[in-house]
């Protein structure tokens, strides 16, 4: 189930979509909001996989609204007014609708969604790689081919052994998503892989000739797992 909100200053048009997003050919559960700033107390409050965002509203816009978030979910614009679609384009929106909106036009918007929303989920146990989204491309990493990764600030950086790749994310949600026997946190800004480990020194963990610190609300933990395998 995809779990979305909707905000527009005019009740009408979130009827519509309302109407339109329990025709969908998959669940979605919707909440409406005319006022933003309860849309913001809900979304820190709540996951929301996708916002149907108009553009035009009296207290704030759209687009200043998606850059109040820290870190946004998937974005629908809904807007009567087209002089926007670079805005969201350069937002990374998941498509733009004009209105009034016909009904097959937004089931093709929402299935964009769900399509990428399918593909960056967390990964089943069975799957040895994972989906990360990078600016505008959406790079598949092997498992096998990460290093460690290194939370900075609101990005991750992902060390492979071919590039680093950066992407919007937090190293906790991250996290969720790799095998907890092969990825290990030894750091509140590092994990690593326990295979491309070279070696262990003091608080120090050696990968690819780079030194990655072990702080003391690891260290046990980490020490332990590597003693079971010493």
């Amino acid at each position: 189930m995809m779990k979305c909100i909707a905000l527009d200053d005019e009740p009408l048009a979130l009827e519509i979509i309302a109407d339109f997003a329990a025709k969908a050919p998959f669940r979605m559960e919707l909440t409406t909001f005319t006022n933003a700033s309860r849309a913001l107390g809900f979304l820190q409050q709540e996951p929301v996989d996708l916002i149907f965002l108009d553009i035009k509203m009296p207290d704030i816009t759209g687009i200043q609204f998606i850059k109040s978030l820290k870190r946004p979910p998937m974005v629908i614009f809904t807007t009567a007014y087209e002089e926007y679609a670079l805005d969201g384009y350069n937002l990374d929106v998941v498509d733009y609708l004009l209105k009034p909106i016909p009904f097959e036009r937004f089931i093709k918007a929402v299935t964009k969604a769900e399509e990428y929303r399918s593909i960056t989920a967390p990964r089943q146990p069975d799957t040895d790689y994972i989906f990360v989204k990078t600016e505008y491309r959406i790079i598949k990493i092997n498992l096998e081919d990460i290093l460690y990764i290194e939370a900075l600030k609101d990005y991750i950086k992902i060390y492979t052994a071919n590039q680093p790749i950066l992407t919007l994310k937090s190293l906790k949600s991250f996290e969720s998503r790799l095998p907890k026997d092969k990825f290990m946190r030894v750091h509140r800004s590092y994990l690593v892989a326990m295979n491309k480990i070279n070696s262990v020194e003091r608080n120090t963990v050696m990968i690819a000739n780079q030194s990655i610190p072990i702080s003391e609300g690891y260290r046990d933990k980490f020490y332990d797992v590597i003693t079971r395998h010493s």
